[in-house]
């Protein structure tokens, strides 16, 4: 997952990722609010988030691709290590690989 300041950054990410075949699939959740610290100071931002189907073999590629196109000076680029899949969703992500 990833959190971007805007759709049009949300869409353009989504799409250079599934272009270079790092994501099967990349699904785009608007307006969510976030509450952090940064820099001393509390902050409130709208985002947009990314989910990203990819696979374990492709997160660190992934992530670098990510750093490169990413506004944030720190974005959040977190894995979710899944443990049970419908097989047929996991045989097409996996299949989608370079």
């Amino acid at each position: 997952m990833t959190t971007v300041p805007t759709k049009d950054k949300a869409s353009e990410l989504g799409s250079e990722l599934v272009k270079a075949r790092l994501a099967a699939c990349v699904n785009i959740i608007p307006a969510i609010e976030s509450i952090y610290h940064w820099k001393g100071n509390i902050q409130k931002d709208n985002e947009v988030l990314l989910l990203i189907k990819t696979t374990k073999d492709l997160f660190s590629a992934l992530k670098e691709k990510i750093l490169g196109l990413h506004p944030y000076e720190v974005p959040e680029i977190i894995s979710v290590d899944v443990s049970d899949v419908f097989d047929k969703y996991g045989d097409w992500v996996v299949k989608l690989r370079p």
